[in-house]
């Protein structure tokens, strides 16, 4: 089962890599600017739909202000990628906001961020693969009929290619991500040139539809609530650009320049975008209702509802059909990209919290391709259950969805007015100075801007859901500091002090058997080599035949190890042992005994299950009794050594390059003494590697 297993996986993730191939895992910006970008330049395809959505509730008189509340999203985005620049310079080593907060406000905010943060990744891929079964649903109706099937499905893949190693999954996504781009952008200049060159007439397929108004939305504080739900739902194109900040240290030297660059590309490229989305879904005269059934008055029976992306590309390529069908490929497949954002994001923030034990330390490890793989399996579990649960909706997820990254925002923006506030105090050069200053100007500008658009959130989605999220950010938040304590608990219980071992004044050993046979002679042969002070054999009588066949074999090797039966009247094995084991202990605290177990070694997982179950019971129960030692003697059947033979001979077998590495002996003659002396000479270096690193 191990042997298929392990197949399995070199088939889906590939050989594993040294570690010291890390640094060529490191992304250039042209692999970067997809791998961490992804998520807010595929969100203009779902975040003027949503403005669209919140505004339809009012009627299609609306839409008027969409373009406004356009803009405004786009200077806040303009602005939070300005600060976003600053705080990659400053913190190289990742952790975004998380970084930031710790540092400037302290443990506790840091933490919350952090949470936030995590929160906000598991919901980044839940709407972008929920948004992308819905865009391909719009031209695949078989899609659309099973969203969630295909969400959970393109979750798994996700998390399969992101195991493969951050460089390869990258290189993978950038061709998509970049013609999702060229097609959008293609898309927009297209549909002006036609509006404005050629004069015609843009036209999507629900021009046509009317909206229920409903008159008590258009009036005084309902009607400012709507705009504000609206502004708050379009707010989702900011989303990922936390990202690069989180993983900065995937960058190629210099990394803050390297990342700070690629947040100004993603800003050039994703702001045109929205707001061209938007200007095209007003010329076309889209029409979106949030609940088409019973908002549109006149849409024909069996209407089904597209998405804006799909709906503006009929209208712009009216009369070239290929090119509606590449926007809405491109689009579908780099919303199911755009997850990977937060692959990228979540197990490095996962690995920074391990590293300051707020997780489990397992987050902090990288996987056989260099990946934190459990981060990454950890994600996709946690995506897959929302994705169940809201059933793949993205208007139902986009309301639990943009909470989190605004807290980060703004306690990203906060924190780096300390920063700069911070490093001004030591700074004489005028020239710094002046440069801090406005560095500082656009952090408290984006502050600003940032927590009003929170506050903003939390008014209009509070009860729509964002409710949810803060519940789920507390979860995170408190099991964090119940994990920090623990491990603080037992650092501290475990921390060595300056007092002197005391060894152990008397060892009592115990051998324990049930058959006199090869294993078990083993067993006494090593427990007498380790010279106790007192040894002994000891046997349960679960069969009263068993037993007296085991005495009558004992007494026949003439063995000078004294045998003890321990009773069992309801013939059970582990409680009369540990019974046993605490009597001899006794009360002295400077008594151990030491307990030895014959076990077998197998080599077939099937016969794991025919063996060694009394052993493994009886092990885990004695582990947890104090100033016990247990030791188990393996005993290696055929069936393991045939196992070992072939696993060594194919180790054995050279590949390509093996001999100019000096991993496997040459043809014959000199060529083969090199490649011994040389296999020789790593093997002794890797030995004393290793033992440097004990």
């Amino acid at each position: 089962m191990s042997k298929f297993a392990t197949a399995t996986k070199r088939i889906l993730l590939g050989r594993p890599f040294r570690s010291d191939r890390l640094p060529r895992t490191l992304l250039p910006k042209r692999i970067a600017l997809p791998v961490f970008a992804s998520d807010p330049m595929s969100s203009v395809a779902y975040a003027p739909e949503e403005i669209l959505l919140m505004l339809s509730v009012a009627g299609a008189s609306a839409y008027v202000y969409s373009p406004w509340i356009g803009v405004i999203v786009a200077l806040v985005m303009a602005v939070v990628i300005a600060g976003y620049r600053q705080n990659v310079r400053a913190y190289t080593s990742g952790g975004g906001a998380y970084a930031v907060a710790t540092a400037n406000h302290g443990t506790r905010i840091g933490l919350a961020v952090g949470a936030a943060l995590l929160v906000d990744y598991v919901l980044t891929v839940a709407v972008s693969i929920a948004s992308a079964a819905a865009t391909i649903g719009s031209a695949v109706p078989f899609v659309g009929d099973h969203k969630v099937e295909f969400a959970v499905v393109a979750i798994i893949v996700l998390a399969a290619m992101n195991l493969r190693g951050v460089r390869e999954s990258g290189t993978v996504f950038a061709i998509p991500v970049y013609a999702f781009v060229a097609g959008i952008l293609g898309m927009i200049v297209w549909g002006v040139i036609r509006t404005f060159v050629f004069g015609d007439e843009l036209r999507a397929e629900s021009a046509g539809l009317r909206l229920a108004e409903d008159p008590d939305q258009l009036t005084g504080l309902a009607f400012a609530f709507l705009l504000l739900r609206a502004f708050s739902s379009g707010s989702a194109a900011l989303t990922g650009v936390e990202a690069i900040a989180n993983g900065v240290p995937a960058f190629r030297k210099p990394r803050g320049r390297n990342a700070a660059t690629t947040l100004l590309l993603m800003g050039l490229l994703a702001i045109p975008m929205f707001l061209g989305l938007l200007f095209l879904a007003d010329a076309s005269g889209v029409v979106m209702a949030e609940d088409p059934q019973r908002q549109l008055v006149n849409a024909p029976e069996g209407y089904e509802q597209k998405t804006l992306v799909a709906q503006v590309a009929g209208a712009v390529f009216s009369e070239f059909t290929p090119g509606t069908w590449y926007v809405i490929f491109f689009t579908g497949l780099v919303l199911v990209f755009a997850a990977n954002t937060a692959f990228n994001g979540f197990p490095v923030l996962g690995s920074i919290l391990s590293q300051d034990r707020f997780l489990p330390r397992q987050l902090h490890t990288r996987g056989d391709r260099l990946a934190f793989s459990n981060g990454i399996l950890v994600l996709a579990g946690f995506a897959i259950v929302l994705v169940i649960v809201f059933e793949a909706q993205v208007t139902a997820l986009i309301h639990l969805y943009i909470v989190g990254v605004f807290m980060a925002f703004v306690a990203s923006q906060s924190g780096m007015i300390r920063h700069w506030q911070r490093e001004l105090r030591d700074e004489t050069d005028p020239a710094a100075r002046a440069r801090m200053r406005r560095a500082q100007l656009v952090n408290a500008v984006g502050l600003a801007m940032t927590a009003s658009v929170l506050l903003i959130i939390l008014v209009t989605k509070f009860l729509a859901g964002a409710w949810i999220s803060l519940v789920a950010m507390a979860f995170f938040y408190f099991l964090m500091t119940g994990i920090r304590r623990h491990y603080d608990r037992v650092a501290s219980e475990i921390a060595a002090t300056d007092e002197e071992v005391t060894l152990p004044a008397r060892n009592h050993a115990i051998v324990l058997l049930s058959q006199l046979h090869k294993p078990a002679l083993r067993a006494l042969a090593y427990a007498k080599a380790t010279r106790p002070d007192v040894l002994e054999a000891v046997t349960v009588n679960v069969d009263d035949e068993e037993t007296r066949a085991l005495l009558r074999a004992w007494e026949k090797r003439r063995i000078s190890i004294p045998l003890k039966v321990v009773e069992s009247p309801y013939r059970e094995v582990t409680k009369p042992v540990l019974d046993y084991v605490r009597r001899v202990r006794g009360d002295q605290p400077r008594n151990v005994v030491t307990v030895f177990i014959p076990e077998y070694v197998v080599g077939r997982w099937w016969e794991q299950i025919l063996h060694n179950q009394s052993a493994l019971r009886l092990k885990t129960r004695l582990l947890f009794q104090s100033r016990v030692m247990v030791t188990s003697v393996p005993w290696q059947l055929e069936s393991s050594q045939r196992a070992s033979t072939r696993a060594a001979r194919r180790r054995r077998r050279p590949v390509a390059g093996d001999v100019r590495r000096g991993f496997h002996a040459g043809a014959s003659g000199a060529g083969g003494n090199t490649g011994n002396t040389g296999n020789t000479g790593n093997t002794t270096a890797g030995s004393r590697e290793k033992g440097s690193r004990s």
